[in-house]
């Protein structure tokens, strides 16, 4: 795990990160007793923790600016590119079949990886290193304002709009457990189907579906 030294990262017990690395179906072919999903819950909160530290006290935007800014730095598609950033998916441990599916290098579970990470971090070092590894990775993407949750709701809103359409959003299906849902969302267009979307809360796979929708009605 040569990223860790690159973050001066000197683990006390490797098992913790090992964890963080192992998916479902590699514990589950392998007969395993974990997986990474309890460290991703934990990482998860102290990222939003450290974010929304460093938010409050070098912004002056009101509560709700605050929430959006801090919502796009923790998404989904921010946390694949922290991922990326820092090549992740040469450590995940995933099933033969998941593998098969390009299981490694797939959005969601390269996402809930680096929040494991930090879960591990913090579980292994404390707090304060699990901060200087967000502060490393993550605060220069703030400071760069980096984009990762576009309002396409809004956008997708005003173009229906212009041509007297209705658009709708469908919640088809909810995956995970209860702390770590991935929702599954449909948006329709006076009934007919034009996107669809997944993401780890519903606001966010809305959002993603209706960017599937909008790159259709550019397509067109």
């Amino acid at each position: 795990m040569n990223f860790l030294k690159k973050y001066n990262i000197i683990p006390k017990s490797i098992e913790f990160y090992n964890i963080a690395f192992t998916h479902s179906s590699y514990a589950n072919e392998n007969k395993l007793d974990y997986n990474y999903e309890r460290m991703e819950f934990l990482g998860d909160a102290v990222l939003e923790l450290v974010v929304t530290d460093y938010l409050y006290k070098n912004l002056d935007v009101k509560e709700g600016d605050m929430t959006k800014l801090r919502a796009s730095y923790v998404c989904e598609n921010a946390l694949y590119e922290y991922a990326k950033e820092i090549k992740l998916s040469q450590f995940i441990k995933v099933g033969h079949g998941e593998e098969l599916d390009g299981g490694k290098r797939k959005k969601a579970i390269m996402a809930d990886i680096f929040e494991a990470v930090i879960g591990a971090i913090y579980l292994d070092l404390g707090y304060e290193k699990a901060k200087e590894f967000i502060e490393d990775i993550v605060f220069p993407h703030i400071e760069d304002n980096s984009e990762y949750l576009k309002d396409y709701k809004s956008e997708l809103q005003e173009l229906v709009q212009m041509n007297k359409k209705t658009v709708e959003y469908k919640i088809v299906s909810e995956t995970g457990p209860s702390h770590n849902k991935t929702f599954n969302v449909e948006v329709n267009i006076d009934g007919i189907l034009y996107g669809k979307g997944r993401g780890k809360s519903k606001k966010e796979a809305e959002q993603n579906a209706a960017k599937k929708a909008l790159e259709k009605q550019a397509n067109k």
